[in-house]
């Protein structure tokens, strides 16, 4: 399984448990995706806010405050602006931050829009900044302005825009433009779900897939899926693929633990990379301080691959400390190895 940067400069990568997906990743999970809000799984909070917003503007017979979605990737922004969409019968117009270039693009996109349709920004914190201050004049004022001429002779003439509602998805929402995030009405954050939500996700899908998933199976695919459903429905086309060539077609606690061995996704749901940065911290640097271009080395990787892949994961379950002398070790790392701590281990602080 390799990682790296891409030509661009993004992280690429071949993990299982990777939250990002790519363009055969979203073949298949558009067909596990809900179509409506009570077909969604997780996020209560969020979900029911949004329906009472939907189901207000929809009583006033106008379109809806633009909406705002953060939170990781892989936990349902793109799907709960699809449902947006379908809740308010209405079509949806689908682009991303990277994809505008220029103001310009931007307006080509507003002036082609309907009378209530919803527009999805998906990376919206990746928008060009003159194509941000354009939109949240469009945001507000529902209008764009179009620059005719050159030169001093140029001239901006007001093009009114019919109502439409913006769906912004991003998992960097410090990095919106305060003016743009003050446009949206409603701003809801994503979390990760927990092993039985991810259980019900599974019985979803599996049921979409026809296929039977034995609960235990369900449970331990949850249970390594990070509180990610776009992971967990990964792990449970892997697990069904191994139940159709090596088992009898059965996706049980066998099946589950046999397939998930063969991609090296371990109990906690670490895989290759992860594992081989805890076994650096812990074996070849005795559980740190090390820096991270030091740490990335010592694993065949770049830095920016371990920051951006492996490491938040890590930090977030507790086996990894970040300190200002660098990564340490926690508790956590050393017992999942199997190994041993120093007597006089690191600290956050030391």
């Amino acid at each position: 399984m390799a990682e790296g940067l891409g030509p661009s400069g993004d992280v690429t990568t071949e993990r299982l448990v990777r939250p990002g997906s790519d363009d055969v990743e979203r073949a298949a999970e558009a067909a596990l995706r809900p179509r409506r809000f009570d077909e969604f799984v997780g996020q209560v909070v969020v979900r029911d806010q949004l329906s009472l917003v939907l189901q207000a503007a929809l009583g006033r017979g106008k379109a809806p405050d633009h909406v705002l979605l953060s939170g990781p990737p892989g936990l349902g922004k793109t799907t709960l602006a699809m449902i947006i969409a379908a809740e308010l019968g209405t079509p949806m117009r689908v682009t991303s931050g990277p994809a505008i270039q220029h103001a310009g693009d931007l307006a080509a996109v507003l002036s082609s829009l309907e009378e209530g349709e919803v527009l999805f920004l998906d990376e919206i914190h990746r928008l060009a900044r003159p194509a941000a201050e354009l939109l949240y004049v469009a945001m507000e004022d529902f209008r764009v302005d179009v620059v005719v001429g050159k030169g001093a002779g140029a001239s901006a003439i007001p093009l009114a825009l019919p109502p439409f509602t913006v769906v912004g998805a991003t998992t960097r929402a410090g990095l919106l433009p305060a003016p743009l995030r003050d446009r949206f009405g409603f701003t809801g954050h994503l979390d990760f779900y927990s092993v039985a939500e991810l259980e019900r996700v599974l019985v979803r899908s599996a049921g979409l897939l026809h296929v039977e998933l034995f609960p235990d199976a369900g449970y331990e695919i949850a249970s390594r899926s990070r509180g990610t459903p776009r992971i967990a429905n990964r792990l449970l086309r892997r697990v069904r693929d191994w139940a159709q060539v090596r088992g009898d077609g059965r996706l049980d606690l066998v099946a589950a633990n046999a397939a998930l061995t063969v991609y090296e996704v371990d109990a906690l749901g670490l895989d290759r990379l992860d594992r081989s940065v805890l076994t650096a911290l812990c074996v070849r640097f005795a559980g740190g301080p090390v820096g991270l271009t030091t740490l990335a080395v010592a694993v065949g990787e770049e830095p920016e691959t371990v920051e951006t892949v492996a490491e938040p994961f890590l930090v977030r379950e507790g086996l990894v400390g970040r300190t200002p002398r660098g990564r340490v070790a926690m508790p956590a790392a050393w017992e999942h190895l199997g190994l041993t701590p120093p007597v006089t281990g690191p600290t956050l602080f030391g």
